[in-house]
C-alpha cells in the first residue's frame, strides 16, 4: 500500500492513548482497587495542570454555589485544593441553557479542575480518586492535528452548462454528485456511481431552518461560496464587541464557537510548523473544515464555484453551516473542550452534527473502551442526539467518518453503536484505497481516490472537489492555495455527503409538514442505498504505474448497508416507492411488490398512468399491462413518476346507492440510469 500517498490526504486522525478501565458507579474509597478504577484513561500526552472530574450530585451543587471558585466546603476536597494550588474549579457544561435537561442527564456533575502545572498529574489524580465524592477522573488528552493538504483547483467555466441543473461552473467536475463515467476524471470511473444528487434536487435543495454543525477546523465564514449559507448569531453580530450579547456563555460567537479559545473567534489560516526527525514540516490549518462545509452546503446556483449537497437553488434556501472549531492551526481541543463544542451545537439549534474526525487506533476499540475513556465527550454527544434543533425533528443525529487506516473497523466515536460511521468509495464505485471498513461501519459515500498515472504522477480529479480558503498556507508547495477551491480525499470527504443528504431529508420534511424522529432519520440514511457487495470481487489497482493492488473480497459486507442515494432518501421521507430501472432494458413493475406484503387478493388494479411529457423525456413508447403488471422500457436516463390507482376492498368504487371499495392512488418514482449496478438497488 502506498502509505505516503494516503497520509497526504488522510482523515482527521485523532490519536488518544488510553488505558482500559472498568466502569464503576459511585465507587467507594475502599478497597484500594476501587480508587484505581476511578481513573479512566492514562496521562500520556495530557494537558498539564488539568483534570476532568465527575462528582456526586451533592458536591456538584456545592461547587456551583460556592463563594470561592476553588472551595466546596468539603474538607478533603478543599485540602487538596490548597495542597496543589488549585486555581479554578469550573463546570464543563453551560447550565445557563437547558439546565433541567442537563441536570437530568447528569451533565452538571462534570467539572474541570485547574492547578499547579508543575504537579505530577498521576499523583494528583490518585489523590482525588481517594475522595469518596469523586466518581470518575479523566485526563485532558488533546486531539492530534490532522496531516492533510488540499490540491488547489482554479475556478473554470463549465463546458456542459446547458446540461447542468444549476449554473455553478465547477459542478460538472463534482463527479460525486453526478458521475458520467468520464475517464479524464478517473480512468476506471463508472457512470452512475454517485449520490444521485441531480435527481434529488428536483424535489428539494435545502431549507434555511436546517443547521449543520461542522465540528472541524474553522470554516471560512466569508468564503464567496459559503457566506450566504453560514449560520449567523444575529444578537452577537449586531451587539457589542467583547460582550456575550445573547447570554449563551460565549462572547462574539457570530458564526460559531472556537472550542480552544472559548470564544467566537473562528480562524482557518493559522500557520504552524513542527520538527519531525530533524525536518521542519507544516502542521497548521489546511482548510479541512472549509472543504467539508462546502460539500454540505456550498451555495448552489449562484454562478460561481461549486455546489453543495444541500446548498439551495440560488433563492437563499440552502441549509446553514455552524462552525464548531476543534483545531485552530497551532492548538487542538482536549476532551472537555470538544464536549463543550458539541453542547454548543445542541444549545444553538443544530440538528445534524458533521464530524470528519475520530480516534485512530492500531487495535480495535470497543464500545466499552470508548465509554470508559471518553465519557465526558460521549455524554455531550448523547445530549446533542437527545436535543431537537429543528421543528421537523424529534432529536438530532451525529454522523462521523469511519477512518482512513484501511483497518477492518471504524474509528470511534463513529464506530459507537449510537452514531453513523461513513466509509468511502471511489469514482469506480469500489472501496477507496484507504477506507476503514467492516465492524462499526454503517453506510458508504464518495470519498475520492488519487490515481497514479502512467508518468508516475498523481491525478487528483478523482478526489472530492469543494471549497477551501485561498489564503491558507499550502505545506506541499510552500505558498498559499491561491484558489477558493480544491481537491481532498478521505472518509472525511465521504462523511459530509451523508450529512448533506441528511440535511436534504430534514429539509424535505420541513417543507412538507413531516416530523421525523432521529431514529427514523438514521434508518432513512442506512436504508436509502444501492448495493455494493456484488462488485467486490477480484482486485483494484491504485493506478497505471502505482504497482499496488487491493483485493476486494475482504470488503464484502464491510462497507455498510450500501451506497447512500439522495433521491431514495427523499423518497423514503416522502413515503414514496423509488424503483431503479436500467436504460435500454425492459422492466416489469409488479403490483405484488408495491402493495402490502404481496398478497393482493383484496386489491383490484385500476390503471397505471404517466404523463406524456415524462414518457417523452424517458423515451417510453408504451406501457403493456397484463395481470397486475406493467412492462416498459426507458430509452433515456432520468426520473419520472408513475401513478398507480387501485381499489381497496371490492371490485368497484363505492358511489351513490352502492357500497364498494375506496379508490386509492400510489406514487411510484422511476429512476432510469445507464447500466451499472442499478439492478442491485435495495
Amino acid at each position: 500500500m502506498n502509505k505516503g500517498r494516503i497520509l497526504l490526504f488522510a482523515l482527521v486522525a485523532l490519536f488518544a492513548s488510553s488505558c482500559v478501565k472498568d466502569i464503576t458507579s459511585e465507587p467507594a474509597v475502599q478497597p484500594e482497587q476501587s480508587v484505581a478504577k476511578k481513573i479512566m484513561n492514562t496521562s500520556d500526552g495530557a494537558v498539564a495542570g488539568e483534570l476532568i472530574l465527575f462528582v456526586n450530585a451533592e458536591t456538584a451543587d456545592l461547587w456551583a454555589q460556592a463563594d470561592s471558585a476553588t472551595r466546596s466546603g468539603i474538607d478533603s476536597l478543599d485540602a487538596l485544593a490548597v495542597e496543589y494550588g488549585v486555581e479554578s474549579i469550573e463546570p464543563v457544561f453551560n447550565l445557563k441553557i437547558n439546565a433541567d435537561k442537563k441536570r437530568e442527564m447528569n451533565l452538571h456533575r462534570w467539572f474541570v479542575v485547574k492547578f499547579n502545572e508543575e504537579a505530577e498529574l498521576d499523583v494528583v489524580a490518585e489523590k482525588f480518586a481517594e475522595i469518596r465524592e469523586v466518581s470518575r477522573i479523566e485526563f485532558a488528552v488533546p486531539m492530534a492535528r490532522p496531516k492533510v493538504q488540499a490540491v488547489p483547483a482554479p475556478e473554470v467555466a463549465s463546458t456542459r452548462a446547458g446540461e447542468m441543473p444549476f449554473n455553478d461552473p465547477m459542478l460538472e467536475l463534482q463527479w460525486h454528485y453526478d458521475n458520467q463515467g468520464y475517464k479524464s476524471i478517473y480512468p476506471t470511473a463508472k457512470k452512475g456511481d454517485d449520490i444521485n444528487a441531480f435527481a434529488a434536487w428536483k424535489y428539494n435543495t435545502g431549507n434555511r431552518d436546517v443547521v449543520v454543525a461542522v465540528v472541524d477546523e474553522g470554516v471560512k465564514y466569508n468564503h464567496p461560496d459559503l457566506e450566504a449559507n453560514m449560520w449567523v448569531n444575529e444578537a452577537e453580530k449586531n451587539g457589542a464587541e467583547g460582550v456575550d450579547d445573547d447570554n449563551n456563555g460565549v462572547v462574539d460567537d457570530i458564526y460559531g464557537y472556537n472550542c480552544i479559545d472559548d470564544n467566537g473567534d473562528i480562524s482557518w489560516d493559522v500557520e504552524a510548523w513542527v520538527t519531525v526527525k530533524g525536518e521542519t514540516v507544516y502542521d497548521g490549518d489546511a482548510g479541512h473544515g472549509t472543504h467539508v462545509a462546502g460539500t454540505v452546503a456550498a451555495v448552489t446556483n449562484n454562478g460561481i464555484g461549486v455546489a453543495g449537497v444541500a446548498g439551495g437553488d440560488g433563492s437563499g434556501n440552502g441549509v446553514r453551516i455552524m462552525s464548531v472549531q476543534i483545531f485552530d492551526g497551532k492548538d487542538n481541543c482536549n476532551k472537555y473542550q470538544s464536549a463543550r463544542g458539541i453542547e454548543y451545537a445542541a444549545d444553538n439549534g443544530a440538528c445534524i452534527l458533521q464530524n470528519s474526525w475520530g480516534y485512530s487506533s492500531t487495535t480495535q476499540w470497543t464500545d466499552l473502551i470508548y465509554e470508559s475513556n471518553m465519557s465526558v465527550e460521549l455524554d455531550a454527544l448523547r445530549y446533542f442526539v437527545n436535543t431537537s434543533g429543528c421543528s421537523a425533528m424529534k432529536g438530532n443525529v451525529a454522523i462521523f467518518a469511519a477512518g482512513n487506516a484501511t483497518t477492518p473497523y471504524a474509528d470511534y466515536p463513529g464506530g459507537y453503536n449510537e452514531f453513523i460511521a461513513v466509509t468511502a468509495y471511489a469514482p469506480d464505485g469500489l472501496p477507496t484505497t484507504y477506507t476503514n471498513y467492516n465492524l462499526g461501519c454503517n453506510v458508504a459515500a464518495p470519498g475520492g481516490d488519487i490515481w497514479v498515472n502512467s508518468s508516475n504522477r498523481y491525478d487528483w480529479e478523482g478526489c472530492v472537489l469543494s471549497t477551501v480558503p485561498a489564503e491558507t498556507y499550502n505545506g506541499v508547495t510552500g505558498s498559499e492555495y491561491g484558489s477558493d477551491y480544491g481537491y481532498m480525499q478521505g472518509t472525511s470527504m465521504a462523511c459530509p455527503h451523508v450529512s448533506g443528504i441528511a440535511a436534504l431529508a430534514v429539509s424535505y420534511a420541513l417543507d412538507n409538514g413531516i416530523t421525523l424522529t432521529n431514529t427514523e432519520l438514521y434508518d432513512i440514511i442506512t436504508s436509502s442505498v444501492r448495493e455494493i457487495d456484488s462488485k467486490l470481487t477480484g482486485s483494484k489497482s491504485y493506478g497505471d504505474s502505482a504497482g499496488y493492488f487491493m483485493q476486494l473480497s475482504g470488503y464484502k459486507g464491510g462497507m455498510g448497508t450500501g451506497k447512500l442515494d439522495a433521491l431514495m432518501a427523499i423518497m423514503n421521507v416522502r413515503g414514496t416507492i423509488c424503483i431503479p430501472v436500467v436504460v435500454g432494458q425492459e422492466f416489469e413493475l409488479n403490483t405484488n411488490k408495491i402493495i402490502g406484503n404481496g398478497d393482493i387478493s383484496t386489491v383490484k388494479g385500476f390503471d397505471f398512468d404517466m404523463d406524456e411529457e415524462t414518457k417523452n423525456r424517458l423515451g417510453i413508447d408504451k406501457f403493456d399491462l397484463f395481470g397486475g403488471k406493467v412492462y416498459f422500457t426507458c430509452k433515456n436516463s432520468g426520473i419520472g413518476v408513475i401513478k398507480y390507482r387501485y381499489i381497496a376492498g371490492g371490485n368497484a368504487v363505492g358511489s351513490g346507492n352502492t357500497t364498494g371499495g375506496k379508490l386509492m392512488e400510489k406514487e411510484i418514482v422511476i429512476v432510469a440510469r445507464d447500466a451499472n449496478d442499478n439492478g442491485g438497488w435495495m
